[in-house]
């Protein structure tokens, strides 16, 4: 009953999402606050037990009393440190709500952002930050896209990260706010599937080929996202 609730609490807000009266095919994880009265709900996120579309994330919702305060953009990278606890890559659930979509952009930005100024190999692929991070390569490729980070040159396309285009940016896109700590994350998955049968398995995708690299340069082919031969810039 209670999740059912939060369910028609979340269609007050979500008009695009679809409520059912089965609930069990999902978890749900609600974020609180407390005081010297108890706890407080937040906000909250549902997630299927299994998805075989790679969904880390059915619905999320801040409650409108609680935004502008961090907690969507926590509930967001929580999802993720759960998928990083799979071995798995994934994305929300399409399609998102304008504020969802919003949200997404500035998360999946900044954990993109610091992770090709951290990395201190200048040979990385599309896979290699889908590993790093546990976001989808699809929406690794729209993300850099809309950072204006790709460019198309003799056919390919190119991410093109130049150090003081990615300072740039890290300043508008920060990691700001709440943090998930992964070493206080106890958790285990509910379904342990084969990652060999499994297309969303981190363990499941090859490893990155660079034995014919241009010196310098990422090379992504979009039409093949997690590819081989890819390369950064950071001169």
């Amino acid at each position: 009953i209670y999740c059912q609730n939060l369910c028609y609490f979340a269609k007050l807000f979500l008009d695009h999402k679809t409520l059912y009266w089965d609930i069990d095919p999902f978890l749900f994880y609600v974020l609180c606050t407390y005081d010297n009265r108890g706890y407080h709900p937040v906000g909250f996120f549902s997630k299927e037990k299994y998805s075989d579309m790679g969904y880390n994330l059915a619905c999320i919702l801040t409650f409108p009393s609680a935004q502008r305060k961090g907690y969507g953009k926590f509930l967001i990278a929580f999802s993720y440190e759960l998928s990083k606890k799979e071995d798995k890559v994934g994305s929300p659930e399409k399609p998102l709500s304008d504020l969802g979509a919003v949200s997404y952009r500035s998360y999946w930005s900044s954990v993109i952002l610091r992770y090709l100024r951290e990395n201190n190999s200048q040979y990385m692929s599309m896979m290699d930050i889908s590993k790093a991070t546990a976001i989808l390569s699809d929406d690794i490729v729209s993300t850099l896209q809309f950072l204006g980070l790709l460019q198309y040159l003799n056919n390919q396309y190119y991410i093109y990260a130049p150090l003081h285009l990615l300072d740039k940016l890290i300043d508008k896109y920060p990691i700001s706010g709440y943090s998930v700590d992964p070493d206080r994350l106890h958790w285990t998955p509910l379904y342990v599937t084969d990652p060999r049968k499994d297309k969303w398995s981190i363990k499941a995708k090859k490893e990155s080929n660079i034995s014919n690299h241009i010196t310098n340069t990422i090379i992504t082919n979009i039409d093949d996202t997690i590819s081989n031969n890819s390369f950064v810039d950071k001169t």
